[in-house]
């Protein structure tokens, strides 16, 4: 009797095209009832937007949109647009500023142990504690209601805080600076590196806003460095282009559990190893000062701005 191997569930296939002197990749996976010699070079999407992500309070959980414009200062609306802040600082507006007076998972590991939602039509907030408290909501758009959470943040994290709203650039670590940009393919990797680690888990680690799929792993690199070139997302709500503003240089919060806060021993020094192993040959590596960086940090230029995003909206490399 011979024995026929079955076909897999899904069979990742990839494609390269030209545009310009850069190649244009796409992956797609084949259901198992399409034989591979029927899978046509057109069936295959290309590079597009994949995932829109903004993180209404700063450090808090992230929420997935369809949609997101661009506001005039080139950040995303809605992003970073609360964050906890240090309630003696007067004004919070520089990057080390923001990185200070503005807390994060940099401050305190105390942001893991709750769950959050917002409703961005209200400016209401929910949260909901891991381990002690009971559910909880903040009408964000009122003084009195920011002052609530800011009680309630302040005794959770065991430490004054001072719930505060800000026009964009908002809250964002580099106010000078776009939206953060990661491929669907450079999650995979990094989650590949640690045992137990899956796609969304190292995508709640890292923390970016634009996901772009149907392009390879560290993709994004290729946009610092000298002669860079820039992309493209359009559909209809216009054109937006990406300039590369540098590679991101990662914290502490990559190296613990979303859900729990625990570190993951050895961390960094994995992923350091794995990183420079993986390192692609298109990205210029004079433009990264050390491994210990992933995902773009962009810049969208004044002539992009006060446009809309949105997930399927292709993306290309101008010639």
């Amino acid at each position: 009797m011979v024995m026929m191997t079955p076909w897999p569930t899904h069979v990742r296939l990839y494609s390269f095209r030209a545009v310009g002197k850069y190649l244009s990749y796409s992956e797609f996976e084949r259901p198992p009832s399409v034989p591979l010699c029927a899978v046509r070079p057109y069936d295959r999407p290309m590079a597009h937007i994949e995932r829109l992500r903004l993180y209404p309070i700063k450090g808090l959980d992230g929420m997935d949109v369809e949609s997101a414009r661009i506001t005039a200062a080139g950040t995303l609306a809605g992003d970073r647009e609360y964050a906890m802040c240090d309630p003696e600082a007067e004004r919070i507006e520089t990057g080390a500023d923001m990185q200070t007076l503005a807390y994060n998972g940099k401050q305190t590991d105390r942001i893991h142990d709750v769950r959050t939602g917002f409703d961005p039509g209200r400016d209401v907030l929910t949260v909901e504690p891991t381990d002690w408290g009971e559910r909880r909501t903040f009408d964000l758009s009122t003084e009195a209601g920011r002052s609530e959470a800011s009680e309630w943040f302040g005794e959770f994290v065991g430490d004054p805080v001072d719930l505060r709203r800000r026009d964009p650039p908002s809250f964002v670590d580099r106010p000078d600076a776009g939206p953060s940009v990661i491929s669907t393919a450079t999650l995979e990797a990094v989650a590949s590196w640690f045992d137990d680690m899956t796609v969304e888990g190292a995508r709640r680690r890292l923390r970016a806003n634009v996901e772009i799929g149907g392009v390879p792993a560290f993709w994004e690199d290729r946009f610092v460095g000298d002669d860079s070139p820039a992309f493209v997302a359009g559909g209809s709500g216009g054109v937006v282009r990406f300039e590369g503003a540098e590679p991101c240089a990662r914290c502490v919060v990559p190296s613990r559990d979303p859900e729990t806060g625990d570190p993951l021993p050895g961390f960094e020094e994995r992923f350091v190893e794995r990183r420079e192993a993986t390192f692609p040959e298109w990205a210029d590596r004079d433009a990264f000062p050390h491994f210990y960086t992933v995902m773009l940090i962009s810049r969208v230029p004044e002539g992009s701005r006060d446009r809309t995003l949105r997930v399927g909206d292709d993306v290309t490399i101008p010639e």
